[in-house]
C-alpha cells in the first residue's frame, strides 16, 4: 500500500516520503496515529503544500526531545519493589511505572510505548533503559531497582 509520510519514523522514512508498506501498519499504526495518508494524487498535492510546516514542527519536537535528553541523559532513578529473598521481584518493572517515575521526578511525560528496557527488570539491581524521544534522539537512563522492606 502507498502511503505519504506526515512526520519522520524511524527506519520507515521522513516527511514527504511516498513509500509502500504492508496494509496492516498502514492501516492499523502509520495512518491512526495521524503518522501519514494515503498516496492519492490529492494528497500528494496537499503534502507537497505543507511539507514545510510537517519540517517546522518536526524540527520543534526534535528541539523538545534534546532538551528532555539532556536532563535525563544517563541519570539513575530509584525503584522500590517488593522482592523475594533472592532478589526477584514480585512482577517486574513495566515501561508505565517507568513513565510514572520520570513525571514524578522530573516533570518530564514520556508515552510508555517510547520506554524500552534493554532487559526485562525481574530483579534487584541497576537495568538500562532506553527512551526513544524522536525517531533521530534517543536518551539512555538507569533504573535502579531496591527492596521495599515494610518491616
Amino acid at each position: 500500500m502507498k502511503i505519504i509520510l506526515l512526520e519522520n519514523v524511524r527506519k520507515v522514512g521522513s516527511i514527504g516520503d511516498v513509500i509502500d508498506v504492508k496494509r496492516g501498519f498502514a492501516r492499523n499504526y502509520l495512518i491512526s496515529k495521524k503518522k501519514a495518508l494515503f498516496a492519492s494524487k490529492e494528497n500528494i498535492k496537499e503534502v507537497e503544500k505543507i511539507k514545510i510546516e510537517l519540517s517546522k514542527k518536526d524540527q520543534e519536537k526534535k528541539k523538545d526531545a534534546k532538551n528532555i535528553q539532556e536532563k535525563i541523559q544517563n541519570k539513575e532513578f530509584k525503584v522500590k519493589k517488593l522482592a523475594t529473598e533472592n532478589k526477584e521481584l514480585y512482577g517486574s518493572v513495566k515501561p508505565t511505572e517507568i513513565s510514572k517515575i520520570l513525571n514524578e521526578n522530573e516533570k518530564i511525560d514520556i508515552n510508555p510505548s517510547l520506554i524500552q528496557p534493554i532487559k526485562e527488570i525481574k530483579t534487584l539491581g541497576t537495568f538500562k533503559v532506553l527512551l526513544n524521544l524522536h525517531p533521530e534522539i534517543q536518551s539512555e537512563i538507569s533504573i535502579k531497582v531496591i527492596s521495599d522492606d515494610n518491616k
